[in-house]
């Protein structure tokens, strides 16, 4: 696993809230806490941006996703709409989480609560290259469920 150093500041509000952490040794994401002053509830079909309490400076070169927990997501309905969020290199605001619920019962959010992942990852930088065709591929163009349904015969 490559080792980079981000810089992390503390917002007002983060008070006695650890920083983003791995929850273990395997894991590729750091658990993000939410930084909400009271707790906040979430109705089904509603969306809220959950605060962190901190902002980071993303190395160049770099981006930072914010994904959704796979728990929260499944038990709960509960995802980060724009998974993976951006965070990129020359932002320096608040790290937020956009939440949706999709379930069917409202879910509290309280303070502390691990409501998102973060993960750093390298970015390419893209030079196009202009053509009149692409090199043709078994796929092609086909996409969007081409190869047939989720399972069964003939699907």
């Amino acid at each position: 696993m490559d080792r980079i150093d981000v810089e992390i500041v503390r917002l007002p509000g983060s008070e006695g809230l650890p920083l983003p952490r791995r929850m273990s040794s395997g894991a590729a994401g750091l658990d993000l806490p939410a930084a909400v002053p009271a707790s906040v509830t979430i109705a089904p079909g509603s969306i809220e941006l959950i605060p962190t309490g901190f902002a980071i400076a993303v190395p160049a070169g770099y981006e930072a996703q914010v994904r959704s927990r796979s728990g929260m997501a499944l038990k709960h309905g509960v995802f980060v709409l724009n998974s993976p969020g951006t965070i990129d290199s020359d932002y320096r605001g608040e790290v937020g989480v956009i939440l949706a619920n999709l379930g069917r019962e409202a879910f509290t959010i309280a303070r502390g609560d691990r409501v998102a992942q973060l993960v750093v990852a390298r970015v390419a930088s893209v030079s196009w290259v202009e053509g009149e065709a692409l090199v043709s591929t078994g796929r092609d163009s086909g996409g969007f469920g081409h190869t047939g349904g989720h399972g069964g015969a003939g699907s």
